[in-house]
């Protein structure tokens, strides 16, 4: 049985420890009743919302300038309320031990509560875009944006490198793990036990599951598609996180003068409901196979922070929700930090 009043501290404590789990808890909006969840049972909201947090710190520690954004927040006194975390795929069957495209992602989400939302063309990249809310507090828990990119629209030599690429990759999800989100599945919740062995297993599938690419072959990517050749080096890792902010022009000008490498522009949808913004993508080092056999460091686009504003949408029935829309133009241009680097 829980020892503590909050079993979502207490399953995050037992997995990356106090400290963290207490900086984590000052950074970000919790929901105050996902909070203060008492357990002895772990519900599917409050291990969604678990799971977010985890992955957050990744993304924190993977891009610096999102790191100093959240210490900066934290010094003024704010918190970072994660609107959503967003993902790419490869819609290819035969990619090693990985289920083709979102399924890799959303096999995890289901059982955590989580539904589509939103399906967003993205022709420019050549792929597709669908968001994914968690049901029971969908305002409140991150959603996950998930992109599939679809090979076949590319070259046959661009094609069969993707193959390559990902034709080592290893499902990350165990047996094990698999029991327990079939329980999660079926109950709605776990014991704190169940849940301590089961997030690093979620998380885990967050990363890169094949081996490191060829030169060659992400060069021959690259050349096509710079959203498959991110994908080449990293994987399904976050391709960003993002605040919800209440006024992402201001933050965007607040940001640049502290000389925060911003985006240029900010995006809004074709409702004006919702505007968003990013800092550039994170230069990091990446191995690569040479046709000697050997391994060679390049630097390379990683992953990025985004803000976003969201509005409400008309009222209806005397309710009013927010928008939790994406937009495909939006998107597109986000995607670009990733291309670039350049705002």
């Amino acid at each position: 049985m829980s020892t503590g009043t909050s079993v979502l501290r207490e399953v995050l404590g037992k997995i990356i420890g106090t400290d963290r789990t207490e900086h984590l808890f000052k950074l970000l909006v919790i929901h105050p009743e996902i909070a203060a969840a008492p357990g002895p049972q772990v519900s599917r909201a409050v291990l969604a919302q678990a799971l977010n947090m985890l992955l957050f710190e990744d993304l924190l520690r993977r891009v610096p300038t999102a790191k100093t954004y959240a210490d900066y927040t934290l010094g003024k006194g704010r918190q970072i309320l994660h609107d959503h975390g967003a993902v790419r795929t490869v819609a290819l069957e035969g990619m090693g031990g990985l289920p083709a495209g979102q399924e890799a992602i959303t096999r995890i989400l289901r059982p955590l509560g989580y539904a589509l939302n939103g399906v967003y063309p993205l022709e420019r990249l050549k792929m597709t875009g669908r968001s994914h809310a968690q049901a029971d507090y969908s305002e409140e828990i991150a959603q996950f944006f998930l992109s599939e990119l679809h090979p076949e629209r590319f070259s046959p030599e661009f094609q069969a490198a993707v193959r390559r690429v990902t034709a080592s990759s290893k499902d990350p999800i165990t047996p094990q793990a698999k029991s327990l989100l079939d329980k999660l599945e079926s109950t709605g919740s776990l014991t704190i036990d169940e849940s301590v062995a089961l997030l690093p297993v979620l998380a885990s599938v967050f990363e890169r599951q094949h081996t490191e690419p060829t030169l060659a072959d992400y060069e021959i990517l690259l050349a096509e598609s710079p959203e498959m050749a991110w994908i080449s080096t990293e994987g399904n890792a976050f391709n960003h996180a993002t605040d919800r902010v209440p006024d992402v022009d201001q933050l965007a000008e607040e940001q640049k003068a502290l000389g925060q490498p911003m985006k240029a522009a900010v995006e809004t949808s074709q409702s004006g409901r919702v505007r968003q913004t990013a800092f550039l993508a994170a230069k990091v080092q990446r191995k690569f196979h040479t046709p000697e056999g050997a391994l060679v460091s390049k630097e390379v686009n990683g992953s990025f922070y985004e803000f976003i504003t969201r509005l409400p949408l008309p009222e209806e029935d005397g309710k009013q929700k927010l928008d939790l829309g994406f937009d495909s133009s939006n998107a597109q241009a986000i995607f670009k930090m990733t291309a670039t680097g350049k705002a």
